[in-house]
């Protein structure tokens, strides 16, 4: 979910209207992660993850760190850093005095932060057991509400993506209030986000048509999710949102995006698509049961985990904690279930 902007140049621009009804493969002729499958995956997956964290590295033959100033000098962490955390603690990891003193240590956030940084780090901090609105950046004198903080940040020029990260920051604690002289309410940032909708039912980083694609419809539908606007028009959008992602699915049974014609599947698109499908009875099935389009071959789910190596690294990520964090993500999702609380949630 939390991640940098990813240029794409086409993508699939299928239409399909809300109510029609799109022909789908039986379930029997869909492959699909068995248990065991899925279990033997994830513990590969998540012994890796934990081997990065003890060594603070993106990925156990990359130099680069996930928790650095100098490396990023703007944030202070890797991409996608804010999953990474949380996807470790949905499975059951305990930070430890150490590493939770790493990542304040390394952490830029200041009043001055963009919506995008100060959304990423109320995630992170949350996820090892620090309340973002009375956070201490390192160096600073004074404790700074980042909640309130980014709720007084103007929302309506920002990119869907970063609408969308900061609808789920503000949107995942019950204990967050939204401060009287707020730039934007869950309702008004989940109907601009619908407002941003395209002609083909999808989202796109650059709010054009051409550039829609799964990633950015999924966080959308993820983060009006969380959002829990009953306005028609949001709930239109999203149920017209889930027809887009039917129609984008590779007949493989991952997401991916499409570059001068070309299809380019991959697990971080695939999972960002399962954490979507995972809010509603309805796209549930979709993850590891039934098919969504004629032809498909076999489920997402499956195809997300068949991306996971032998030694448990992600095949093909260019940022293993960007990687690991949203097919965690992903994960603990499928685990929850539509009937839980959403996966960004801590109450």
């Amino acid at each position: 979910m939390f991640r940098t902007r990813k240029i794409v140049a086409t993508t699939l621009t299928a239409v399909i209207t809300l109510g029609t009804l799109v022909p789908v493969a039986s379930a029997a002729s869909v492959k699909t992660a068995s248990k065991s499958y899925r279990n033997g995956q994830e513990k590969k997956a998540y012994t890796y993850a934990k081997k990065m964290m003890k060594t603070n590295r993106d990925g156990l033959k990359a130099k680069a760190k996930i928790f650095s100033k100098s490396a990023y000098p703007t944030t202070g962490a890797a991409a996608g850093y804010s999953d990474f955390l949380l996807g470790l603690k949905k499975h059951g990891y305990k930070f430890t005095k150490a590493q939770k003193k790493l990542v304040k240590k390394n952490l830029v956030v200041s009043a001055k932060s963009d919506p995008a940084t100060l959304a990423t780090a109320i995630i992170g901090l949350q996820a090892i057991g620090v309340n973002p609105t009375k956070y201490q950046p390192a160096g600073a004198k004074k404790n700074l509400n980042l909640v309130k903080t980014l709720y007084q940040q103007k929302m309506t020029k920002q990119t869907v993506n970063v609408q969308s990260q900061a609808l789920i920051a503000v949107a995942s604690n019950k204990k967050f209030k939204k401060p009287s002289k707020a730039a934007f309410s869950k309702t008004s940032l989940s109907k601009t986000i619908a407002k941003n909708q395209q002609s083909n039912h999808g989202w796109a980083y650059n709010n054009t048509v051409a550039s829609v694609d799964s990633d950015t419809t999924a966080m959308a539908l993820t983060a009006l999710a969380m959002g829990q606007s009953k306005t028609k028009a949001v709930q239109t959008a999203i149920k017209q949102g889930q027809g887009y992602l039917k129609t984008a699915v590779y007949k493989s049974g991952t997401f991916g995006y499409t570059f001068n014609g070309q299809e380019n599947p991959n697990a971080n698109s695939t999972a960002e698509a399962i954490l979507a499908l995972s809010s509603t009875k309805t796209t549930f099935q979709y993850i590891n049961r039934k098919a969504m389009k004629s032809g498909q071959t076999a489920t997402p789910l499956r195809q997300m985990w068949h991306y996971v190596a032998a030694n448990g690294s992600i095949k093909g990520a260019y940022s293993m904690t960007l990687a690991y964090g949203q097919v965690s993500m992903a994960a603990a999702a499928y685990h929850r279930g539509y009937r839980s609380a959403p996966v960004y949630s801590f109450n």
